[in-house]
């Protein structure tokens, strides 16, 4: 017979303690409980639990100091704070402590029992830890610093910013948390903010309901609910303009959603993870970006280095591309060591992403399956200002360097907004007659 998944239960209220462990016992779990800290750690010395919820105003102590007692000593113990309603400064400091997640009272007994079942998933068995490593390539300090991030947050249900230059890995990094977390099974869903018109932006996220207006010609859910029990990943979400913002604050905060024409708001169960290559402190900073809505979206930071912060993974990196492109198409080939060491010389404005479509582009171009110097086309010099001494850098030919300065912007701008050309030309500030001029100019259209 398998063992009863135990709760420890901390609260000095006699009739929230009878309510929590009544709840958890129908759900076929063991409690124990506590009337402050003392207790909860005499407990936590005597037997294992699978989760500790906790109040956060305790008669010796506070929440915040038992989720630190077990963070340090019981890191494997998922610990959900209670706090007052309205206590949210309270809440977000739990979570930034270490927290699993957070109630509020008078507590919801249906999202009671959700958070439970979500964070006894922990202890399910999940993937091999090596599904990481074999996709998040690299073995320099950053790497591996990141890995740790990674398998530490993907335990919590806490809000996380993703910051790092474009083309960093930052959707990776994502879903890499989701996975790794107990919400692992359920839906991983991942939205451009960038790419969605703003008058579709409502019903994007939110869903609508069949007649709300015109061209509704049936009910649609939005990404919302489509996430529902798993995660939101919200990539260039410094994108989204003013008025969404305030409504996907409300969203966050209230944990419901009110589709487009309908009448009645619906409780979710969503995690909601962002991402920007922006500096998100100043776009707040410069007024274009809700300070509220930062707080509650910045509860944890997650930077993803960039490539010339770990310029001894290009090797590995590079391998791994080709491989992957010999695989596809069964003809192998090699990276000449003259050609490697201009990749490790390369400023890579575009991080890991443009490393791929370099590869890619030069192993279709190359000749005898050997990728030389002259097949990656990059430029002779690295780019101003990137010098070991911080002098101009040589530039043989100023208008062809100025031009594959342009050529890169602009396809870094298609790819973050899936090729849509007018929400491309919008994020380099063109007009899209300029931005179908310049793409005939070089060869893109």
């Amino acid at each position: 017979m398998t063992a009863r998944q135990r709760a420890l239960i901390v609260d000095d209220e006699p009739d929230i303690r009878e309510l929590l462990e009544i709840t958890l016992g129908r759900m076929k779990l063991d409690t124990r409980s506590a009337r402050n800290v003392k207790e909860a750690r005499e407990w936590l010395a005597r037997e294992p639990f699978d989760l500790c919820l906790t109040d956060m105003r305790l008669p010796d102590g506070t929440g915040q100091d038992l989720v630190q007692y077990i963070q340090q000593r019981h890191p494997q113990v998922p610990v959900a704070m209670i706090t007052a309603y309205g206590s949210l400064d309270t809440a977000i400091n739990a979570l930034k402590a270490g927290a699993f997640d957070f109630l509020t009272k008078p507590v919801d007994l249906a999202r009671l029992r959700e958070l439970v079942a979500t964070a006894l998933r922990l202890h399910a068995p999940g993937n091999d830890p090596a599904s990481v490593d074999e996709r998040l390539i690299g073995d320099s300090p950053p790497m591996r610093t990141l890995r740790k991030q990674i398998e530490k947050l993907a335990r919590s249900q806490a809000p996380v910013y993703i910051s790092g230059e474009s083309g960093t890995g930052k959707e990776l990094v994502a879903r890499l948390i989701h996975e790794r977390g107990p919400r692992g099974e359920q839906p991983f869903v991942p939205v451009n903010c960038g790419a969605i018109p703003s008058e579709l932006m409502e019903s994007e996220f939110f869903g609508h309901r069949k007649g709300s207006f015109t061209g509704a010609i049936e009910d649609k859910l939005g990404l919302f609910q489509t996430a529902n029990g798993g995660t939101l990943f919200l990539d260039e979400v410094a994108d989204l303009p003013l008025p969404m913002q305030v409504k996907l604050l409300r969203a966050i905060q209230e944990k419901a959603v009110r589709a487009v024409g309908g009448q009645q708001e619906v409780v979710l169960d969503v995690r909601v993870l962002c991402a920007t290559h922006k500096d998100l402190a100043a776009e707040v900073a410069a007024g274009r970006f809700r300070q509220d809505l930062y707080y509650r979206l910045n509860v944890i930071e997650l930077r993803v280095p960039s490539l010339r912060e770990r310029r001894e993974d290009i090797p590995q990196l590079a391998t791994n591309v080709l491989n992957q492109l010999a695989a596809a198409s069964s003809q192998p080939a090699t990276l000449h060591g003259e050609a490697l060491e201009k990749l490790k010389s390369y400023r890579f404005p575009g991080n890991v992403r443009e490393l791929e479509n370099m590869l890619e582009r030069a192993y279709t171009l190359c000749e005898d399956d050997q990728i030389r110097p002259e097949d990656l086309r990059l430029a002779e010099a690295p780019v101003a200002g990137d010098t070991a001494d911080g002098s101009l850098a040589q530039v043989d030919n100023l208008e062809d360097h100025l031009e594959e300065i342009e050529r890169k912007l602009i396809m870094q701008a298609l790819e973050e907004t899936r090729w849509n050309r007018t929400a491309a030309a919008q994020r380099l500030g063109l007009t899209f007659r300029s931005m179908r001029y310049r793409l005939k100019k070089l060869g893109l259209d």
